[in-house]
């Protein structure tokens, strides 16, 4: 007999407790083979004082276990608290958010029935990484980070999700029309990888419409592989269109740790109502299933969960006169799914699972694509100023007179827009400048960190509230920077 499988559970907060019960009455009705280590998250944690919201003993759990069933948790309102999520993402590196949006027509309303998407998330990097400063009184910076093997493991992760799932198309989206440098080395790793797997067909979609045409004919996509903040975006918005939020599993996969999930909140409103849906934590649980290799135990439930739902056994959430049979609560609906084990849908499509282990591990564990080092020289600086004293020609004239050294002025931009030299007296400014300065034997001439530090001490001495600099660098000779819209 097989050996059960240790993992950690968290019951949450809100409707979390009721929902984990739930789910973990169906487990335990399909055979599951799990150990359960229980640690506490969440409100309690985060009021006790521990600002993430998890206790550090609690993380020698998931080192021990390395797979996480996590309920829904409630953030305190006010500053000062972190994002429990974002935390044991970056923690142990759960670098792929995977978020199944499945149709169930018709038995829960849906536009769009037969849907079947799988998106692929970043889930490290992009503006997630909480970079933010206030630079001037009018001025607030996120930062945006994009790396190349950040994202040659989610690229490489959403292929091969689609060969061992039997998925025909992995979909990029990215904005690489405007953010060219960070957006675009996203679209350019996903091209590389993509040769890599001829068996599956791939194409890139710009996110605006890409995002119009999932929505509008989500049967045109099949996988979907996105940066961090689309893909946060867009998961809801397929979740919801394919008929509920509250009907969505997540998986957060790392190299040795994962997290599962539901994609809702914890709805402290219908905490302790027996009202709540547990379907979206129970469908993460299947991942969770699938992930440790007990593919026949995952199969039983989430068959049995798919006949409950055709029989019209459902929560208030998605209950609808004549479709639904019977309106129950959490644990009564539970109940009916365990009932239900060893049955299969008649009308929804039967799951199977293949067998063969733990499918979701380590699949970026293959080495990165093979990139030659690129020759990186510095040959100029972009120096930001908090300035509010006058016109952009007047700075212009202010700053010239710092060239010198090698270094001269080459343009001023104000919120992306040029606006010295030669800029228009229509365009908007803020107290947020920048300033570029460049070898005085033109662009592309190599300087130094010494010249630069030297243009800073004639910056402050003149008065100049710096507040960042940016040296700007070419790769092989191809600028690493952006120009200003002229």
């Amino acid at each position: 007999m097989a050996e059960n499988v240790p993992i950690t559970v968290a019951r949450g907060d809100g409707i979390g407790p009721e929902i984990m019960e739930a789910t973990l009455h169906i487990l335990r009705a399909a055979g599951a083979r799990l150990d359960i280590e229980e640690i506490e998250i969440g409100e309690k944690v985060y009021l006790a004082g521990n600002a993430a919201g998890i206790e550090p003993g609690a993380f020698d759990s998931l080192r021990r276990t390395k797979v996480f069933l996590k309920a829904p948790i409630t953030t305190p309102q006010g500053g000062g608290y972190k994002s429990l999520n974002v935390t044991v993402r970056k923690t142990f590196g759960l670098y792929a958010n995977v978020r199944p949006c499945v149709a169930y027509a018709p038995f829960v309303a849906t536009k769009h029935a037969g849907m079947d998407v799988v998106i692929v998330r970043e889930n490290e990097e992009d503006v997630y990484g909480g970079i933010e400063y206030r630079q001037t009184d009018q001025v607030t910076q996120c930062l945006k980070l994009i790396s190349r093997p950040g994202t040659e493991k989610i690229v490489r992760y959403a292929f091969e999700y689609a060969r061992r799932n039997d998925r025909k198309k992995v979909t990029c989206f990215t904005k690489d029309n405007i953010m060219k440098i960070t957006d675009g080395l996203f679209h350019k790793v996903f091209e590389e990888i993509a040769r890599e797997y001829t068996d599956i067909e791939n194409e890139h979609w710009i996110v605006d419409i890409g995002a119009a045409k999932l929505s509008d004919t989500p049967g045109a996509f099949d996988v979907v592989v996105l940066p961090n903040l689309y893909g946060d975006v867009l998961s809801d918005v397929a979740a919801q269109i394919a008929g509920s939020v509250g009907l969505a599993g997540s998986a957060n996969i790392g190299e040795s740790i994962a997290m599962f999930e539901a994609i809702h909140g914890s709805a402290p409103r219908r905490a302790g109502q027996n009202l709540a849906n547990p379907s979206g934590l129970f469908l993460g649980a299947v991942m969770m299933l699938v992930h440790v290799g007990q593919t026949d135990v995952a199969e039983r439930a989430h068959n049995a969960w798919l006949r409950t739902m055709e029989d019209g056994v459902h929560t208030y959430d998605i209950f609808k006169e004549g479709v639904s049979k019977e309106k129950v609560g959490t644990r009564e609906f539970a109940e009916a799914v365990a009932a239900r084990v060893g049955q299969k849908p008649e009308t929804l499509k039967a799951v199977s699972y293949k067998s063969g282990g733990a499918q979701e591990k380590n699949t970026s564990t293959r080495a990165a694509h093979e990139t030659k080092a690129e020759r990186k020289e510095t040959v100029g600086v972009d120096v930001y100023l908090d300035w509010a004293a006058g016109s952009a020609n007047q700075l212009g004239a202010a700053m010239e007179k710092l060239n010198g050294d090698g270094l001269k002025l080459s343009s001023i931009s104000n919120r992306g827009v040029k606006v010295y030299p030669g800029g228009h007296t229509e365009t908007f400014c803020s107290d947020h400048w920048r300033c570029r300065f460049v070898a005085d034997a033109g662009e592309g001439s190599a300087v130094t960190h010494a010249q630069i530090a030297r243009l800073l001490a004639r910056a402050a001495e003149s008065g100049f509230d710096f507040i960042k600099t940016e040296n700007l660098c070419n790769f092989d000779g191809a600028p690493g920077y952006s120009h200003a819209r002229e």
